[in-house]
């Protein structure tokens, strides 16, 4: 039998308009929170507890339960960085929680006080060159013990991510 199927909505968001935030170098994690309570947590893979943990983050989220409950309800996606997580290239002296969603968050008073958000680098429509503009001021950054690795595109209209990393000197692309 035949199944209709539908073309679908074109979104009426200019497609152009993205939010470019610095890549943190550390491993996905995410916050768990349903009925105004913290049900669990996760990484990029899996769900995680402190017995079963990924680079301690379930302990720092049970240890920190009481401010994360100020997210509010829902899944709170973000980077889990710093000492002994990847390489630490912007050299954090220890485990932070930065949250993808800088639109709710990165100016939001509310925000749980052991949380940080990913640096917002551009917020607004895209040229030709945008990418690589913000890419190479991000590069001009790069001291001894500060070491970014790229940019995150977010596509408003799209609900899509891109990531883009910078080149090295030899003009290979990094990971």
């Amino acid at each position: 039998m035949v199944e209709f199927k539908s073309f679908g909505k074109i979104p009426r968001d200019n497609p152009f308009s993205a939010t470019i935030t610095e890549k943190i170098d550390g491993t996905n994690a995410c916050i768990i929170i349903e009925d105004g309570k913290l049900v669990g947590t996760q990484s990029r893979k899996r769900l995680i507890t402190p017995d079963d943990d990924n680079y301690g983050f379930a302990a720092w989220a049970a240890a920190n339960e009481e401010d994360l409950l100020g997210l509010g309800d829902g899944y709170h996606f973000g980077e889990w960085a710093g000492l002994g997580i990847q390489k630490n290239p912007h050299n954090l002296k220890e485990k932070e929680f930065f949250l993808f969603n800088t639109y709710r968050w990165s100016k939001n008073p509310e925000r749980p006080k052991c949380c940080n958000c990913v640096p917002v680098l551009f917020q607004g429509l895209l040229e030709v060159d945008t990418i690589e503009k913000e890419l190479g001021k991000l590069a001009e950054k790069e001291t001894d013990l500060y070491k970014p690795e790229g940019i995150i595109v977010y596509y408003h209209a799209f609900d899509k991510y891109t990531k883009h990393t910078i080149k090295s000197p030899n003009g290979k692309w990094c990971k």
